[in-house]
């Protein structure tokens, strides 16, 4: 049930670890919600070459239920098998989590490396991680999911300690001294990212405390939204062509219409079937998400799964507890979309603003930067004030966060006439004239 799909290998191509895709598409699973074994198959595959690897065939069958021991059936198990002696390929990538009793067992059966999509997503955060918090977080998901994956294939080793004076017995085995120090390494490993968490606080605190409000960019994984954040900022963020190019949240101060200012994070992307204990892993960097005033989910219109990539960011953000902070829907790459109907379906859908723009060319982003001002209440409005002398933090906020046209210095104070934003207007309003 499903034929291989067979790639033509490029001479250059040849150093590449080879690869292939396995799929199943479970019809007693029931969910409705989930994607085509297809697109997820493509899926798998972009993650793939984002690891660096060469795929060069894909499988897939209709199961009921997945097999106890080895989540495909074992005619297909003979298929691959038999695929691998016309087509040598290295690993094979199982599209679903494979216990570690499937992964050894289809390991045995097929002569090569078996991995799941967990694992490479795993390789592909360790090869993007730049600072030593997403070391960490990766890091421990990495023990997190080897752990239960250690077998006994250590015990025929001999044994570490034979036992001496007062200390006879069978000793330690290479298995249980394995098993010490990865639970020795995990509780290192959260101790260390404990002091990041505690360190980002205080730092969040620090900037919460200026008043600057934060905007989270969130979206699934190569929706545009580094290049996003370097159109709204003029910055020089990392953007790639892949799956997890941004790994590590960059911060950008911007300056929005009215004068006012926010503080834009770019944070990870999300992905169908992460599980929640890899976004447990990652919770330090997805704290940023937690504490902002509002969020920019962006969307990459033109992808055939639209629709349930915004299920997945959703659902993920309830998962982080943060369903209820405002949010703006921002449709990305609309001048490459040729479904205007999904833009409409996705528009209606949205109880909050949603905005169309090219985070590319630079069309509908101030357009977007209005909306961010408009839901912070950071839109500008016009005073003429007179500041009293004394008060020298309120006329430095207006320069801060406003944009002023005139000033002059009279005798009860400056005078004023300005552009600030709505939430400065409290402290301001005694002076207007």
């Amino acid at each position: 049930m499903g034929r291989a799909k067979v790639w033509e290998v490029q001479t250059e191509q040849e150093e590449r670890e080879r690869a292939i895709l396995v799929g199943v598409e479970l019809s007693g699973k029931g969910d409705e919600q989930s994607w085509p074994v297809e697109e997820s198959l493509a899926e798998l595959e972009r993650l793939a070459e984002t690891a660096g690897l060469l795929v060069v065939g894909t499988f897939r069958q209709s199961l009921q239920a997945p097999h106890p021991a080895f989540f495909i059936g074992s005619g297909k198990v003979a298929e691959i098998r038999a695929f691998r002696e016309a087509v040598p390929f290295d690993v094979a990538i199982f599209d679903d989590d494979l216990s570690p009793s499937q992964q050894r067992n289809l390991e045995r059966a097929l002569g090569a490396r078996v991995i799941d999509r967990r694992a490479l997503i795993l390789d592909i955060f360790a090869q993007h991680a730049r600072t030593r918090e997403g070391a960490l977080q990766v890091e421990l998901a990495q023990y997190e999911y080897l752990r239960p994956r250690l077998t006994r294939a250590w015990t025929h080793l001999s044994r570490q300690t034979r036992g001496g004076v007062g200390l006879r017995g069978p000793g330690e085995t290479q298995l249980e001294l394995d098993r010490r120090r990865m639970r020795e390494r995990i509780a290192k490993l959260r101790r260390e990212l404990e002091a990041v968490r505690r360190h980002r606080r205080l730092y969040r605190e620090r900037r919460k405390s200026t008043g600057v409000p934060i905007v989270a960019i969130v979206g699934y994984t190569n929706a545009g939204k580094s290049t996003l954040l370097n159109a709204v900022s003029r910055a020089n963020v990392y953007v790639a062509d892949k799956l997890f190019a941004t790994l590590d949240p960059t911060t950008r101060r911007v300056r929005l219409p009215g004068g006012g200012e926010a503080l834009f994070t770019d944070t990870v992307g999300f992905v169908q079937k992460l599980p929640p204990d890899l976004v447990a892993a990652f919770h330090a960097t997805l704290e940023e998400i937690e504490d902002a005033d509002v969020i920019l989910h962006v969307v990459d219109i033109t992808h055939p799964q639209v629709l349930r990539q915004v299920q997945v960011v959703e659902e993920t953000l309830q998962r982080l507890g943060v369903g209820t902070t405002p949010a703006i829907l921002a449709l990305n790459k609309i001048d490459l979309t040729s479904d205007p109907e999904a833009v409409r379906a996705l528009a209606r859908e949205q109880r909050g603003p949603v905005v169309a723009l090219s985070a590319l060319t630079g069309y509908g982003v101030d357009e977007l930067l209005q909306t961010v001002a408009d839901v912070l209440g950071e839109s500008g409005v016009s005073i003429r004030a007179i500041v009293p002398y004394e008060r020298t933090a309120i006329l430095a906020a207006i320069y801060q966060y406003g944009t002023v046209r005139r000033r002059e210095e009279q005798d009860s104070g400056t005078f004023v006439e300005a552009s600030i934003p709505l939430r400065l207007l409290p402290q301001v309003q005694p002076y207007l004239l």
